[in-house]
């Protein structure tokens, strides 16, 4: 039995000139459309009612009602009828109250056969159109991008394969095509496991000042935010725990505002906020960091104890970096509910000539940690691609937006950051340890430390290849490898049932240290 052909895409013309358009109606036929033609907007909302259509041609001047009128009762009927507004009139007021009114197109007559089934065809075949474009790019550029993941060897071709990769699950994803976005995540799987070996051997001579290290965290105020110091103020924005794959998200919400320069940093390790943050604003190790301060570091992973001087090192950066005293306001904005207070201090802040307008926002972190304690949260951002959406729903709404559109507004330069990102963690690995080891399900320190399955993790006895500062006798630092997450033998399904399938930070993974860095300058 031969499969029936598809039923072809209809349309409805509405226009009092029908007779004018009958090269219009054949071009269209010609091209697999079903045309109707009618000659007035009340007739067509009864035709309507009856029979449904993919797309309705609206003449906007007929005698009778208006196009506008007819199309604001076609939209209190049904919603999401997609339709053109045919015009003769070229006034700025008339195209704006049709887009107003939410059309799909808008055409001015006189209009070609060409131009009409141009936008026909985009609005009713572009998913499908850009979902073929879409796999035929992937597949004519797959095997350069499978070498391309094998062949990395470098900070740079480790950053560039994996940015590659993000950005066609991201199209693919958005075409709908399921298969081959399965198979990009396969070559993220690949990539993953040679970027964690690739690290374990390279790290250690990059803090330990390897000439060809990449940038890490203790460089970005040094080499993005110093170069662009002035006598104008300049906000220096970190939201904390954001992935590569969510700053694509809220990017163009941005660069609707900014033009925006984008490159990356790579996190120190451990990738959490206490070592990474910290290094951000110190421009220091962790263990440079605690011979200079002992009183402000001990030997916990606490955030709250461990990052509450960030505002502090940034001063002393500064100083040591630019030789002078830069004014600093620093706020560290947990809640949305801050958000007019923070505004009037920062509007405050911008009066002081050069001031460095420091902003880190805490959302994305904490809805990455709250989404493994609440399931609700948990339903809601259950893979990486609700969690993208998610990211934007709040920035839009966010403190964090309304004080970047101000400043664009108000025409200063930005640059935006991130400490470390998160990585979807699927696979638990058994860990033995002593009692007092650190909490972290990507990172371990403590004595008698070692993982059951040793390729799952990174274990060294040396807090030197870590730059942190020196342990207690016989301490083993441990770093989770790929997605997986550190349990215990005595609590392994409680762990398990609680943690699968969690966004993590702490360990060795693209997701965590591969992180964006954005220069922000403010469109005319």
């Amino acid at each position: 039995m031969q499969p029936s052909a598809r039923a072809p895409k209809r349309i409805l013309w509405v226009d009092d000139e029908v007779d004018l358009l009958k090269p219009h109606l054949l071009f269209l036929q010609a091209r697999g459309y079903h045309v109707d033609a009618i000659t007035n907007g009340d007739d067509a909302l009864e035709l309507m009612r009856g029979s449904p259509y993919d797309l309705v041609l609206l003449d906007e001047q007929m005698p009778g009602r208006r196009g506008l009128e007819i199309l604001e009762l076609l939209r209190r009927e049904d919603p999401h009828q997609r339709v053109v507004m045919v015009s003769k009139s070229e006034e700025d007021h008339t195209m704006t109250e049709a887009i107003g009114r939410r059309v799909d197109d808008y055409l001015v007559k006189p209009t070609s056969p060409r131009q009409v089934l141009s936008v026909v065809t985009r609005v009713l075949e572009g998913t499908s159109i850009r979902q073929q474009r879409v796999a035929q790019d992937l597949a004519a550029r797959f095997p350069a991008l499978s070498r391309l993941c094998q062949e990395a060897r470098t900070a740079d071709e480790f950053a560039e394969a994996y940015t590659e990769l993000v950005d066609w699950q991201l199209l693919l994803e958005d075409a709908g095509e399921q298969g081959l976005l399965d198979t990009v995540r396969a070559l993220v799987v690949d990539l993953r496991r040679d970027f964690g070996v690739w690290v374990m051997r390279e790290y250690p001579k990059w803090v330990r000042g390897a000439a060809d290290r990449p940038r890490l965290s203790v460089d970005v105020v040094r080499d993005f935010l110093v170069p662009r110091l002035g006598t104008d103020p300049m906000y220096f924005v970190v939201l904390d725990c954001m992935r590569l794959d969510q700053w694509r998200a809220i990017a163009p919400l941005l660069a609707q505002h900014f033009e925006i320069e984008e490159s990356f940093h790579y996190s120190i390790l451990p990738t959490a906020t206490p070592y990474a943050r910290n290094a951000i604003f110190s421009g220091r190790f962790p263990d440079e960091i605690a011979k200079d301060r002992p009183d402000w570091w001990d030997s916990s992973d606490d955030e709250g104890s461990l990052n509450a001087f960030e505002d502090q090192l940034l001063v002393e950066q500064l100083k040591r970096l630019t030789r002078r005293d830069v004014s600093v306001h620093y706020d560290k904005i947990f809640s949305d509910r801050q958000s007019e207070h923070v505004r009037a201090r920062v509007n405050s802040a911008l009066k002081v000539q050069g001031a460095v307008i420091a902003l880190v926002f805490n959302f994305v972190d904490l809805m990455t940690h709250g989404r493994s304690e609440s399931p609700i949260l948990m339903e809601v951002a259950r893979d990486e691609a609700a969690l993208r959406d998610l990211t934007r729903s709040w920035f839009e709404r966010s403190t964090a937006y309304e004080v970047l559109r101000e400043a664009a507004r108000q025409g200063h330069q930005v640059l935006l950051t991130t400490d470390h990102g998160s990585i979807l963690c699927h696979h638990p690995t058994t860990v033995f340890a002593r009692k007092d080891v650190t909490s972290n399900l990507r990172y371990k320190f403590g004595q008698d430390l070692r993982a059951e399955v040793p390729s799952t993790a990174f274990n060294t006895h040396d807090e030197k290849d870590l730059r942190l500062p020196g342990g207690r006798l016989g301490m083993s630092y441990l770093l989770a490898l790929e997605d997986y997450f550190f349990v215990y033998p005595t609590k392994l399904r409680e762990y398990q049932a609680r943690y699968r399938n969690a966004f993590l930070h702490g360990g060795i993974s693209p997701e965590e240290m591969i992180v964006p860095v954005a220069s922000l300058t403010p469109r005319p």
